[in-house]
């Protein structure tokens, strides 16, 4: 594959990633660098997560249907998240899947519980 199209392709997922998701959330997850990288003959977008629910690499690439295609890899092996992926459903389904969960409501007991235990450490 072309690295000129990898590398370009790479900074569009990027620029869509940050574009699209709010900045706290993109924190939250603890993003450690970004490479320009092909997964399974697609240009993709490579990015290490210490997020709450998963810890490892986030892959994003671009298939040919004009999706993203989005996967989770670490030591245990690689699972896809997301085969037919839209731009704007990017940050939505990496949260769901490195911080937030499915649980809306475990989740903010939890940023409640975050938010007292660093009150009390102060």
């Amino acid at each position: 594959m072309d690295k000129d199209f990898v590398l370009e392709m790479a900074n569009t997922i990027k620029d869509q990633l940050v574009s699209m998701t709010p900045l706290n959330v993109i924190r939250s997850w603890g993003i450690e660098n970004f490479v320009a990288t092909e997964y399974m003959g697609m240009a993709a977008l490579k990015f290490h997560v210490n997020g709450r629910l998963f810890r490892g690499n986030v892959i994003i690439a671009y298939n040919d249907m004009d999706y993203y295609e989005v996967y989770l890899q670490n030591y245990a092996g690689t699972e896809c998240i997301g085969e037919v992926v839209y731009f704007c459903e990017l940050g939505r389904v990496i949260d769901e899947a490195v911080e937030r969960g499915k649980d809306e409501a475990e989740y903010q007991r939890f940023l409640l519980k975050e938010c007292y235990s660093q009150k009390d450490s102060l």
